[in-house]
Protein backbone atom coordinates (compact mmCIF):
# COMPACT_ATOMS: atom_id res chain seq x y z
CA UNK A 1 0.00 0.00 0.00
CA UNK A 2 1.27 3.46 -0.97
CA UNK A 3 1.12 6.74 0.93
CA UNK A 4 -2.29 8.45 0.54
CA UNK A 5 -2.63 10.86 -2.36
CA UNK A 6 -2.31 14.46 -1.19
CA UNK A 7 -5.45 15.93 -2.75
CA UNK A 8 -4.49 19.46 -1.69
CA UNK A 9 -1.16 19.22 -3.52
CA UNK A 10 -2.88 17.79 -6.58
CA UNK A 11 -5.44 20.61 -6.55
CA UNK A 12 -2.67 23.21 -6.45
CA UNK A 13 -1.01 21.54 -9.44
CA UNK A 14 -4.33 21.66 -11.27
CA UNK A 15 -4.62 25.39 -10.65
CA UNK A 16 -7.69 25.14 -8.42
CA UNK A 17 -8.67 28.06 -6.19
CA UNK A 18 -8.82 26.70 -2.62
CA UNK A 19 -10.56 28.51 0.24
CA UNK A 20 -9.22 27.95 3.74
CA UNK A 21 -9.41 29.10 7.32
CA UNK A 22 -7.12 29.26 10.34
CA UNK A 23 -7.67 26.80 13.20
CA UNK A 24 -6.28 28.45 16.33
CA UNK A 25 -8.17 26.97 19.28
CA UNK A 26 -5.72 24.03 19.47
CA UNK A 27 -8.58 21.66 20.26
CA UNK A 28 -9.62 18.56 18.35
CA UNK A 29 -13.35 19.16 18.75
CA UNK A 30 -13.05 22.67 17.31
CA UNK A 31 -11.06 21.36 14.36
CA UNK A 32 -13.71 18.70 13.83
CA UNK A 33 -16.43 21.38 13.83
CA UNK A 34 -14.47 23.53 11.38
CA UNK A 35 -14.07 20.47 9.18
CA UNK A 36 -17.84 20.42 8.67
CA UNK A 37 -17.99 24.04 7.48
CA UNK A 38 -17.01 23.42 3.86
CA UNK A 39 -13.50 24.90 3.72
CA UNK A 40 -11.07 23.25 1.32
CA UNK A 41 -8.26 23.46 3.88
CA UNK A 42 -7.58 24.41 7.49
CA UNK A 43 -4.34 25.59 9.07
CA UNK A 44 -3.55 23.85 12.34
CA UNK A 45 -1.48 26.70 13.71
CA UNK A 46 1.61 25.68 15.65
CA UNK A 47 3.17 29.13 15.51
CA UNK A 48 0.74 31.43 17.32
CA UNK A 49 -1.77 28.96 18.80
CA UNK A 50 -1.02 26.89 21.94
CA UNK A 51 -0.34 23.65 20.09
CA UNK A 52 2.14 20.87 20.73
CA UNK A 53 2.75 17.64 18.83
CA UNK A 54 -0.02 15.83 20.72
CA UNK A 55 -2.66 18.48 20.02
CA UNK A 56 -1.55 18.66 16.39
CA UNK A 57 -1.88 14.87 16.12
CA UNK A 58 -5.33 14.95 17.74
CA UNK A 59 -6.54 17.61 15.28
CA UNK A 60 -5.21 15.58 12.35
CA UNK A 61 -7.23 12.64 13.67
CA UNK A 62 -10.31 14.87 14.07
CA UNK A 63 -10.05 15.99 10.44
CA UNK A 64 -9.32 12.55 9.01
CA UNK A 65 -12.97 11.90 8.14
CA UNK A 66 -13.46 15.41 6.77
CA UNK A 67 -13.15 16.59 3.16
CA UNK A 68 -11.17 19.54 4.54
CA UNK A 69 -7.41 19.12 4.13
CA UNK A 70 -5.22 19.89 7.18
CA UNK A 71 -2.21 22.17 6.71
CA UNK A 72 0.11 22.18 9.71
CA UNK A 73 2.01 25.39 10.39
CA UNK A 74 5.06 24.67 12.50
CA UNK A 75 6.49 27.44 14.71
CA UNK A 76 9.89 27.46 13.01
CA UNK A 77 11.58 25.64 10.15
CA UNK A 78 13.30 23.01 12.27
CA UNK A 79 14.15 19.57 10.85
CA UNK A 80 13.20 17.77 14.06
CA UNK A 81 9.79 19.47 14.21
CA UNK A 82 9.12 18.66 10.56
CA UNK A 83 9.94 15.01 11.19
CA UNK A 84 7.56 14.83 14.14
CA UNK A 85 4.68 16.51 12.28
CA UNK A 86 5.10 14.30 9.21
CA UNK A 87 5.25 11.17 11.35
CA UNK A 88 2.04 12.32 13.05
CA UNK A 89 0.37 12.10 9.64
CA UNK A 90 0.56 15.59 8.18
CA UNK A 91 1.12 15.73 4.44
CA UNK A 92 1.14 19.51 4.01
CA UNK A 93 3.39 21.79 6.05
CA UNK A 94 3.49 25.58 6.21
CA UNK A 95 6.77 27.11 7.42
CA UNK A 96 6.92 30.75 8.62
CA UNK A 97 9.60 33.39 8.09
CA UNK A 98 11.51 31.98 5.12
CA UNK A 99 14.13 34.47 3.95
CA UNK A 100 16.46 32.69 1.51
CA UNK A 101 16.70 30.00 -1.13
CA UNK A 102 19.24 28.18 1.05
CA UNK A 103 16.69 27.99 3.85
CA UNK A 104 14.07 26.77 1.37
CA UNK A 105 16.37 24.00 0.15
CA UNK A 106 17.04 22.90 3.74
CA UNK A 107 13.28 22.68 4.34
CA UNK A 108 12.78 20.59 1.21
CA UNK A 109 15.46 18.19 2.40
CA UNK A 110 13.80 17.96 5.82
CA UNK A 111 10.57 16.78 4.13
CA UNK A 112 12.21 14.02 2.07
CA UNK A 113 13.79 10.70 2.89
CA UNK A 114 17.41 9.98 1.93
CA UNK A 115 19.09 10.14 -0.49
CA UNK A 116 17.13 13.24 -1.60
CA UNK A 117 16.67 14.48 1.96
CA UNK A 118 17.38 13.98 5.64
CA UNK A 119 14.02 12.90 7.08
CA UNK A 120 14.50 10.27 9.76
CA UNK A 121 13.20 6.79 8.97
CA UNK A 122 10.90 5.81 11.81
CA UNK A 123 7.40 6.24 10.48
CA UNK A 124 6.48 2.54 10.57
CA UNK A 125 5.61 3.00 14.27
CA UNK A 126 3.64 6.19 13.66
CA UNK A 127 0.28 7.47 12.51
CA UNK A 128 1.72 8.43 9.08
CA UNK A 129 1.80 4.76 8.09
CA UNK A 130 -1.34 3.87 10.03
CA UNK A 131 1.02 2.08 12.41
CA UNK A 132 2.66 -0.06 9.76
CA UNK A 133 -0.37 -0.67 7.57
CA UNK A 134 0.97 1.52 4.73
CA UNK A 135 3.93 -0.73 4.00
CA UNK A 136 5.23 1.24 1.01
CA UNK A 137 5.10 4.57 2.82
CA UNK A 138 8.85 5.24 2.82
CA UNK A 139 9.06 4.52 -0.92
CA UNK A 140 6.09 6.72 -1.83
CA UNK A 141 5.72 9.45 0.83
CA UNK A 142 8.03 12.05 -0.72
CA UNK A 143 5.80 12.65 -3.73
CA UNK A 144 2.78 13.31 -1.49
CA UNK A 145 4.39 15.88 0.82
CA UNK A 146 3.35 19.46 0.07
CA UNK A 147 5.69 22.19 1.31
CA UNK A 148 4.39 25.75 1.63
CA UNK A 149 6.76 28.54 2.62
CA UNK A 150 5.81 31.84 4.21
CA UNK A 151 7.49 35.00 2.95
CA UNK A 152 6.60 37.77 5.36
CA UNK A 153 9.34 40.37 5.64
CA UNK A 154 11.52 42.53 3.43
CA UNK A 155 14.35 40.01 3.41
CA UNK A 156 11.99 37.32 2.15
CA UNK A 157 10.53 39.60 -0.51
CA UNK A 158 14.03 40.46 -1.71
CA UNK A 159 14.82 36.73 -2.05
CA UNK A 160 11.37 35.74 -3.33
CA UNK A 161 12.38 34.86 -6.88
CA UNK A 162 15.16 32.56 -5.67
CA UNK A 163 12.92 30.97 -3.01
CA UNK A 164 10.14 30.30 -5.52
CA UNK A 165 12.58 28.62 -7.92
CA UNK A 166 13.58 25.94 -5.40
CA UNK A 167 12.49 22.49 -6.54
CA UNK A 168 10.28 20.82 -3.98
CA UNK A 169 8.54 24.01 -2.89
CA UNK A 170 4.87 23.75 -3.84
CA UNK A 171 3.59 27.16 -2.80
CA UNK A 172 4.59 30.48 -1.28
CA UNK A 173 2.35 32.14 1.28
CA UNK A 174 2.60 35.89 1.82
CA UNK A 175 2.14 36.93 5.47
CA UNK A 176 0.51 40.36 5.28
CA UNK A 177 0.62 41.29 8.98
CA UNK A 178 4.30 40.55 9.50
CA UNK A 179 5.20 42.04 6.14
CA UNK A 180 3.36 45.28 6.82
CA UNK A 181 4.97 45.57 10.25
CA UNK A 182 8.44 44.95 8.86
CA UNK A 183 7.75 47.63 6.25
CA UNK A 184 6.95 50.13 9.01
CA UNK A 185 3.13 50.01 8.87
CA UNK A 186 2.60 48.14 12.18
CA UNK A 187 0.19 45.49 10.96
CA UNK A 188 -1.69 47.75 8.54
CA UNK A 189 -1.64 45.41 5.57
CA UNK A 190 -4.21 47.62 3.79
CA UNK A 191 -1.62 50.38 3.32
CA UNK A 192 -1.23 51.02 -0.43
CA UNK A 193 2.53 50.46 -0.23
CA UNK A 194 2.02 47.03 1.33
CA UNK A 195 -0.71 46.08 -1.12
CA UNK A 196 1.58 46.95 -4.02
CA UNK A 197 4.32 44.67 -2.65
CA UNK A 198 1.82 41.83 -2.14
CA UNK A 199 0.39 42.18 -5.64
CA UNK A 200 3.87 42.12 -7.15
CA UNK A 201 4.82 39.10 -5.02
CA UNK A 202 1.77 37.18 -6.25
CA UNK A 203 2.79 37.76 -9.85
CA UNK A 204 6.36 36.64 -9.17
CA UNK A 205 5.21 33.44 -7.43
CA UNK A 206 2.95 32.54 -10.35
CA UNK A 207 5.73 33.34 -12.83
CA UNK A 208 7.95 30.83 -11.02
CA UNK A 209 5.30 28.14 -11.47
CA UNK A 210 4.33 27.97 -7.80
CA UNK A 211 1.00 28.48 -6.05
CA UNK A 212 0.54 31.82 -4.23
CA UNK A 213 -1.30 31.92 -0.92
CA UNK A 214 -2.36 34.50 1.68
CA UNK A 215 -4.71 35.16 4.61
CA UNK A 216 -7.38 37.86 4.62
CA UNK A 217 -9.50 38.52 7.70
CA UNK A 218 -11.98 40.96 6.13
CA UNK A 219 -14.17 40.55 3.08
CA UNK A 220 -12.43 43.53 1.45
CA UNK A 221 -8.96 42.08 1.98
CA UNK A 222 -10.00 38.61 0.84
CA UNK A 223 -11.56 39.94 -2.35
CA UNK A 224 -8.47 42.03 -3.07
CA UNK A 225 -6.20 39.01 -2.63
CA UNK A 226 -8.44 36.85 -4.80
CA UNK A 227 -8.25 39.53 -7.51
CA UNK A 228 -4.45 39.50 -7.16
CA UNK A 229 -4.44 35.79 -7.97
CA UNK A 230 -4.21 34.05 -4.60
CA UNK A 231 -4.68 30.34 -5.20
CA UNK A 232 -4.76 28.87 -1.68
CA UNK A 233 -6.61 31.59 0.10
CA UNK A 234 -7.51 31.71 3.79
CA UNK A 235 -10.49 33.94 4.53
CA UNK A 236 -10.75 33.86 8.32
CA UNK A 237 -9.55 32.68 11.73
CA UNK A 238 -11.78 30.50 13.89
CA UNK A 239 -11.14 32.50 17.08
CA UNK A 240 -12.09 35.72 15.32
CA UNK A 241 -15.22 34.14 13.86
CA UNK A 242 -16.39 33.14 17.33
CA UNK A 243 -15.55 36.42 19.02
CA UNK A 244 -17.13 38.54 16.30
CA UNK A 245 -20.33 36.49 16.21
CA UNK A 246 -20.61 36.29 20.00
CA UNK A 247 -20.02 40.01 20.54
CA UNK A 248 -22.46 40.94 17.80
CA UNK A 249 -25.11 38.66 19.28
CA UNK A 250 -24.64 40.05 22.79
CA UNK A 251 -24.72 43.65 21.55
CA UNK A 252 -27.86 43.06 19.50
CA UNK A 253 -29.84 41.63 22.41
CA UNK A 254 -28.52 44.15 24.93
CA UNK A 255 -29.53 47.07 22.72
Amino acid sequence: MSAPVNTFKQALKNGNHLIGCWSSFAEAVTAEIMGTAGFDWLVIDGEHAPNDIRSIRDQLIALAASPTHPVVRIPVGDTALIKMVLDAGAQTILVPMVESAEQARDLVRACHYPPQGVRGVGAMASRATQYGTVQDYIQTADDQICLLLQVENRAGIAALDAIAQVEGVDGVFIGPSDLSTDMGFQGNSAAPEVQAVIADAMKRIVAAGKAPGILGVTDEASQAYKDMGAQFHAVGIDVMLLTQAARALAARWKA
